[in-house]
């Protein structure tokens, strides 16, 4: 079976050259450099207030929401989100990150008059998309490293390598021929 630290330097290659600082760090560290790896358990530090914890839990699940599989929160995104921000990222890596969570809630409160993280999910995905749009202030560099950090943590998890994505150690056979109709799932090995 493939485990978090294996599957995290296969992600380098996902996001390129715009990969979010501490992404590159931890992935840096799994592919054998002199970075020592981070123990598990909680965060060195604490990174969130509880309403940044609560609406970055939220905003996670909008990302990557549970539908026939289980989505981020089940997977335990938002965890891995402040243990990487916490043990693997500088303080100005945070910055954009909790700036633009306050952004997000500052919005919220004036368009919705409620806390971002009690918004519902239309009202949620209206702010992400303000956030992607760079329409909030601060949100230009958090919507990419927020997006990086939900994907990351979700596809390096077990549940995003065992239910999203079928684990086939080795697939089949080749067949150049396969319609593409029956493909189920995205393999990853």
């Amino acid at each position: 079976m493939i485990d978090r630290r294996t599957a995290l330097a296969g992600v380098v290659g996902m996001f390129g050259a715009g990969l979010f600082a501490p992404i590159a760090r931890a992935a840096a560290a799994v592919q054998g450099s002199n970075i020592p790896v981070i123990s598990e358990g909680p965060p060195s530090v604490t990174v969130f207030n509880p309403a940044q914890r609560a609406l970055m839990t939220a905003l996670s699940e909008r990302v990557i929401p549970t539908t026939d599989t289980p989505g981020a929160i089940s997977a335990g995104v938002p965890a891995y989100i402040e243990k990487l921000l916490a043990d693997w990222a500088k303080p100005e890596d945070r910055v954009p990150i909790v700036a633009g969570l306050d952004a997000i809630e500052a919005r919220s409160q004036q368009d919705y008059k409620v806390p971002a993280a009690k918004a519902t999910a239309a009202q949620q995905d209206a702010l992400l998309t303000l956030a992607m749009n760079e329409q909030l202030p601060s949100s230009g560099k958090f919507f990419e490293a927020f997006r990086q950090l939900v994907i990351t943590g979700y596809y390096t998890s077990e549940i995003g390598i065992t239910q999203e994505r079928e684990y086939l150690p080795v697939p089949g056979e080749y067949n150049g021929a396969f319609p593409y109709s029956q493909i189920n799932k995205v393999y990853s090995a």
